[in-house]
């Protein structure tokens, strides 16, 4: 009897356990239709003149995309770019995108 030729991926338990059990820390609310979004963290994403990434940042500013985690490619939602910050403090923005208007709680 043979044994399969198996691809052994190494796994810390302790970070996927907490990963599992991770609360939300952000809580984004779209204006409109009340659309409510929750992740973990989150990132801004700047893109060039071409519409290509160009770099991430963690404060927010005019001309960036915000990004919420998880960070693949099955993310929770990513809103256009960011045209006015209309509003801010340190756990809360209220800004508008090229087609909507968010506000964003740390909770």
């Amino acid at each position: 009897m043979s044994k399969l030729n198996q691809i052994k991926i190494p796994v810390q338990l302790e970070d996927l356990a907490e990963a599992m059990t991770a609360q939300p820390k952000y809580r984004l609310v779209r204006e409109r239709d009340g659309l409510t979004k929750q992740s973990e963290d989150i990132m801004w994403l700047e893109f060039g003149d071409d519409g290509f990434f160009k770099e991430k940042h963690t404060e927010p500013a005019i001309g960036r995309s915000l990004l919420m985690s998880p960070f693949n490619d099955f993310f929770t939602w990513q809103t256009t770019v960011v045209t006015e910050i209309v509003e801010q403090r340190e756990d809360y923005i209220k800004f508008k995108t090229q087609n909507s208007n968010y506000e964003l709680f740390k909770i």
